[in-house]
């Protein structure tokens, strides 16, 4: 993969940035339409269901942070499900055991959460914002070559699986033999989307759709109930904020994990960073302890309360932090969870992220995903639907202080972010990436706030993967004599064989000056990203 273009700027007042073209145009038909920046929301939500079905949909789950402009203010909507209260708990040990198959199967919260976002602040009707998504199911789209690469590469594992192996095969015929370029059709999805388009949430959480997921998932050895799909109820939050270089930046508070996001931007901001060399040595080795104490800090106390998060993030503990920095700390510990068992490197996390501005203010930032690479490799007989594998980011290692419970929160690495200047919104990031979303995002904004580049720029620059230990793995347009300067001071430093990675996500962005409306997008060339600027409405009469 190559660098992309500048940022894309604009006068106009709408603008779509996703990780697919084919779901940037979907959401901008629907401002085009009247619709707004919470309908186009729903709208790519589901078209990236269709042209990315490895990556996210329907029986997935999220976070949406966003700017609602009538009420002046920033929202989170969570639709993360708690673990099922039909979670056996004590039967795993490992997280391996988790990865696939029904019994990785969580409940899925991506639909509540898109209907729910429509209800609260959509304009059209549901059936409307939904239709780009069925056209495309029906009509067809060709596969990028990044999509040609997840889906050759892991479709045929899925559709061998004993027992599950021959619905996965039915929903996605092509899975061996794709090509860049291939029109694709999903008939399955389709019908099933018209179902939604119908009859909305339901048709999943008290319908007949999820009753043949939970018979199913029965029959292969799964526990989710109907039980279990009726208890799912998405949550608006209070965003929790910090101030970092003018801006106040929103993220979901726990039990999302945004807030190590959060804790390494405040530790850094005690570092005059702009007056270091970008990509020196200094800059990384700084930004990369930085990172990996806020992991660690995370990781310890997974899911604080309101009054534990006040004081981790107070000024008083943020300065003994600094001070730990100063001294060297951050160059070994975990990333990920108590203990990690995945070996360094192979993260199974896959996820996608999007922004949208409309034309009256709204700023939407969305992460969603089905976890690893077609989830569990599960999809339901009929429907084309693939479930998540949402419970291997559950923690069931024994003496881990985050040990999984029946319907406990399931805590979840996803930060989508809004912020905001002078209290009014002027930018919308976020990122795939699993648990080095937490590290990558941290990367973006020194990159666009310390170090001035334009956002593209900002999202382009070359990243970093930190993993436990000391390892870190970096891009390889990072000069080698850095990487190994990087070893001298105590990192396990490595390049990746590519320029450009997805190990260090896939970020889309929108920024809006606050003054004069104008947008400027950015889409991540690691994910074949797209920003897509909605045409202006003609005047009537």
């Amino acid at each position: 993969m190559t660098a992309a273009a500048s940022t894309v700027e604009t006068d106009g007042t709408s603008m779509v940035a996703s990780a697919h073209r084919r779901a940037s145009e979907a959401g901008c038909a629907i401002l085009e339409a009247d619709g707004n920046a919470f309908d186009a929301a729903v709208a790519v939500a589901a078209a990236l269901n269709v042209v990315e079905p490895y990556m996210s949909g329907l029986a997935g789950m999220g976070f949406a942070t966003m700017w609602v402009a009538a009420e002046a203010r920033v929202r989170v909507l969570d639709f993360v499900p708690p673990i099922p209260r039909s979670f056996p708990a004590g039967r795993f040990t490992s997280r391996e055991q988790l990865l696939s198959g029904a019994s990785a199967v969580a409940s899925p919260g991506n639909l509540a959460g898109w209907c729910m976002l429509h209800q609260a602040y959509g304009r059209l009707p549901l059936a409307r914002v939904m239709a780009p998504a069925i056209a495309l199911a029906e009509g067809g789209f060709e596969f990028s070559a990044f999509g040609v690469e997840e889906v050759t590469g892991f479709g045929p594992g899925h559709a061998a699986a004993a027992g599950t192996g021959e619905a996965f095969a039915a929903a996605f015929p092509f899975h061996g033999s794709l090509r860049e370029g291939d029109a694709v059709r999903l008939p399955l999805l389709a019908a099933t989307l018209r179902q939604v388009a119908g009859g909305g949430s339901d048709v999943l959480y008290k319908g007949a759709l999820g009753a043949g997921i939970v018979a199913f998932l029965a029959e292969q050895g799964g526990t989710l109930t109907l039980e279990d799909l009726a208890a799912v109820a998405p949550i608006w939050r209070e965003p929790l904020a910090i101030d970092y270089r003018g801006l106040r930046i929103h993220v979901p508070p726990p039990p999302c994990e945004g807030f190590q996001f959060l804790l390494a931007l405040r530790l850094l901001e005690g570092f005059d960073i702009g007056a270091l060399a970008p990509l020196s040595v200094e800059h990384l080795d700084l930004v990369l302890r930085a990172i990996r104490l806020a992991a660690g800090l995370r990781i310890a106390d997974n899911n604080p309360d309101e009054a534990r998060l006040g004081a981790l993030l107070s000024d008083a503990n943020i300065r003994r932090l600094q001070d730990q920095l100063r001294a060297g700390a951050g160059l070994q510990g975990p990333t990920e969870q108590w203990t990690s068992e995945p070996p360094p490197g192979a993260d199974p996390g896959h996820t996608t992220s999007f922004s949208i501005a409309d034309r009256e203010g709204n700023l939407v930032c969305i992460t969603q995903s089905l976890g690893s690479v077609f989830g569990s490799g599960v999809a339901v007989p009929g429907t084309g639907v693939v479930l998540n594998n949402f419970l291997y980011w559950a923690d069931v290692q024994p003496g881990s202080p985050n040990l999984a419970r029946p319907g406990a929160p399931l805590a979840m690495c996803m930060s989508p972010s809004i912020s905001t200047r002078n209290g009014k919104a002027c930018l919308a990031l976020g990122t795939p990436g699993s648990y080095g979303i937490l590290q990558t995002q941290v990367q973006a904004m020194v990159s666009h706030l310390d170090f001035g580049l334009e956002l593209q720029a900002a999202i382009d620059a070359p990243r970093a993967r930190l993993w436990d230990g000391r390892l870190v793995e970096i891009e390889n347009r990072v000069a080698p004599e850095v990487v190994s300067q990087l070893r001298g001071r105590g990192h396990d430093a490595r390049a990746f064989p590519q320029a450009f990675t997805m190990r260090v996500g896939g970020m889309q962005a929108i920024a809006r000056d606050p003054l004069s409306g104008r947008l400027a997008g950015a889409a991540d060339p690691r994910r074949n990203g797209a920003v897509v600027v909605a045409r202006a409405r003609r005047p009537s009469g």
